[in-house]
Formats: structure tokens, C-alpha cells, sequence
């Protein structure tokens, strides 16, 4: 694991929630939930193969508008639900295992979890602060360096199973948002703090934490002896444009968690030193590619790129090219162009997608799927 600070784009959210349509074209099954049933449906398609298919209707979690008032950016928000996803792949396969939102923890459950843990709080998470609000600046200022809020999110997912013509639970996957960074005021209307967290500490803090939610979710009946995943998410400071990363997991089929497995995944920015410093290949291809985007179109701000590897490859890439715009007929050239360049210049297990965008919006967009020669352009 590497501590580190970067930038980089948006990423696309991996489900899309739309509202009950029982005449859609999916399969009806029975879904028991605290001794009662209900008929849902299970769509027969996913947006992209190898999804997980949600289960319909979509029912929002509790717990969804913590992870949105309590992360720093929207990347992390997409990310932390993102990385979960995969995580959840290697144990839950979307072949046999269908996507729903957590129901089980609810909603002031977590609020008090994410606290810190005082004489009307003993629920909380977080280490207690030591100090009285009546305390000194300086002296709040000490005890918050000392003692951060290491946890800033939770999330959970489920993983339902078919049997017959019932659905049943058949996996979850929780997620422990962690702060590299906590921000903090000593008084109400007051100038903000903030203190960077040793990742060691922050992992160690996380494990403790996972542990404990472990053996509170135990306690309910319906997750008693239902494979659970927790994983570490590292978000980022505010002021970085690329989202944090999962740094590990565990699983428990029991009540103890097994050994925790580091995962290697990490976001780059095109052009950077980061990414000079770290992948000195893909940041020339990248760096040729830019070059030959230039010597079409002087009329551009940058070309911006974010770059997902994992375990050291890169897996996907997305970038971004803000254009002046001047008409229909500019626009579809220039993307002619750009489509056959990523041929030229990406191999073709790298996928890649290219937004095209002027001052009033998305004007087209090129998609290359991995080890697919050909790409989809949309002019918008």
C-alpha cells in the first residue's frame, strides 16, 4: 500500500434505479423478509455482461445519504459504491447472486456508529475526543490531532440467491469509508482544521472497527450465518479530483473475520508527475496520443485523462477534451479523428472512453471496450 494524492475525472455509476414495471421482460419471484413475502421481479438483461442484476423494485438503503453527506467529493461517493461492487465478484458471482440495496442496518443505527464513542454514544466507532467542549482551542486542537475521526461512511450491499422460486439472502458486503484526512472545527462558525491520518493507524483503526461491526450485525438474526465481506476504503482529502481506493477486505463466514487481502488498485492522472514517476510507458503513450490531438485542434483547453490500473496494469481509461466550440460539421471531424487515433495509440485490452465537451456541455462521446477494434461514437 502507497500513500498518495491525486486528480482525475468522473466515473459512471454501475446500476441505474428506475421504478417498478412489472411488465418488464424479467422473471417473478418470492422474496421473504421478517416472516412475511413479496413478489419482485429479476430482470433477465444487465446494462453490461458481467453486472450483477438488480433486484426490482429498487429500494433505496437507509444508510445511502450518510455515504453522500459524509464523503468529501462525488468521485469518492461513485467510487466507494464501485470498488464494493468488485469486491463483492470475488465471492458473490453475478452469474448466480443478484444486486439489492442493504435494508438490514438502518439508518440511526450508523449515525451512532460514526460517532465517537462518549457517555451518550456508547455505540460509537470513533475513539472518544477526551476533551470538553468547553476546552481551550489549542487544547481541541491537540485532542483531534490525537485522536481523529477515522470513520466517515458505512455502506451496505446485499447479494440474494434464487432457490426454486423464493429469494433468498445470500451474501453481504459492507464497506468502512476511512478518512486520510479529517477535517474538523473547534467552535460553531469557526475556522476549519484539519489533520492528516498515518495510513498504518487508519488501517489498524479500520480493522478494529470491522470486527466489531462484524459481530454486531451478528447479532441480528437474519445475518447470523450469512457470509459477510468488510472492506477498508481510503477516501480522499477535498482537495483531490481522483477517488480514494478499497485497500482490503475480509470475509467471515463466521464470527471472526479471516485474513485481510490488500487489493491493489489505484487512479492516475494523465498528464502528471505522478504518473511519469510511477508508469513511465503508459504516460509516453499517452503523452503521443495528446501530442497528435494538438496538432489537429488548436482550439482546446487540455486534454485530461484518468487512468485505472490494477496490480500495476492499466485497465481502463477515461479522458476528457474540452473544445471551443464552432460548429456541427468541426465537431464530427474532430471526433473521426480522435476515434481513429485511440486504435493508433491504446492497444487493444485497454478500454477506453473519450468525452468531447464545450462550454455547453457533452458534445460527443467514443467508447473502445477491451479487445474490441471497432468504437462507438455518439454525437450528441
Amino acid at each position: 500500500m502507497k500513500k498518495r494524492v491525486g486528480i482525475g475525472l468522473l466515473s459512471l455509476l454501475f446500476v441505474v434505479g428506475c421504478s417498478p414495471n412489472f411488465s418488464e421482460e424479467g422473471e417473478d419471484v418470492v422474496q421473504e423478509t421478517d416472516n412475511t413475502t413479496e413478489e419482485v421481479l429479476i430482470p433477465s438483461n444487465t446494462t453490461e455482461e458481467g453486472e450483477y442484476r438488480t433486484v426490482l423494485p429498487f429500494v433505496p438503503s437507509e444508510v445511502r445519504g450518510l455515504t453522500v453527506s459524509n464523503l468529501n467529493t462525488r468521485l469518492d461517493m461513485d467510487e466507494f459504491e464501485e470498488s464494493l461492487v468488485r469486491i463483492a465478484k470475488k465471492q458473490f458471482t453475478p452469474d448466480k447472486y443478484f444486486f439489492r440495496e442493504g435494508t438490514y442496518l438502518k439508518r440511526e443505527q450508523v449515525l451512532s456508529w460514526l460517532g465517537r464513542q462518549s457517555e451518550d454514544n456508547e455505540a460509537g466507532l470513533n475513539p472518544p475526543l477526551g476533551v470538553s467542549s468547553e476546552a481551550s482551542r489549542e487544547d481541541q486542537q491537540a485532542a483531534n490531532t490525537e485522536s481523529p475521526i477515522y470513520l466517515a461512511s458505512l455502506l451496505e450491499h446485499n447479494y440474494m440467491v434464487q432457490e426454486e422460486d423464493q429469494l433468498q439472502l445470500g451474501g453481504v458486503v459492507v464497506g468502512l469509508a476511512l478518512n486520510s484526512v479529517y477535517y474538523y472545527q473547534t467552535e460553531i462558525g469557526g475556522p476549519q482544521f484539519e489533520t492528516e491520518i498515518n495510513q498504518d493507524v487508519m488501517v489498524a483503526e479500520g480493522k478494529r472497527m470491522a470486527g466489531e461491526v462484524l459481530q454486531r450485525m451478528r447479532q441480528d438474526e437474519e445475518l447470523a450465518n450469512v457470509p459477510i465481506t468488510i472492506a477498508l476504503y481510503e477516501q480522499e482529502a477535498r482537495s483531490s479530483v481522483t477517488p480514494g481506493n478499497i485497500l482490503m477486505y475480509s470475509y467471515a463466514s463466521g464470527n471472526t473475520l479471516g485474513d485481510w487481502e490488500e487489493v491493489n488498485e489505484d487512479y492516475i492522472l494523465f498528464p502528471s508527475t505522478e504518473a511519469t514517476d510511477l508508469y513511465r510507458d503508459q504516460a509516453n503513450q499517452y503523452d503521443r496520443f495528446k501530442e497528435a490531438v494538438e496538432e489537429y485542434f488548436p482550439n482546446f483547453y487540455g486534454v485530461v485523462g484518468q487512468g485505472f490500473f490494477v496490480n500495476g496494469q492499466l485497465q481502463s481509461l477515461d479522458i476528457e477534451i474540452p473544445i471551443q466550440f464552432y460548429g456541427k460539421t468541426e465537431t464530427i471531424g474532430f471526433v473521426q479523428y480522435v476515434s481513429g487515433l485511440i486504435t493508433q495509440y491504446f492497444p487493444a485490452e485497454l478500454s477506453v472512453q473519450i468525452e468531447v465537451t464545450s462550454s455547453t456541455g457533452t458534445e460527443a462521446i467514443i467508447v473502445r471496450e477491451t479487445n474490441n477494434e471497432e468504437t462507438d461514437v455518439h454525437i450528441l
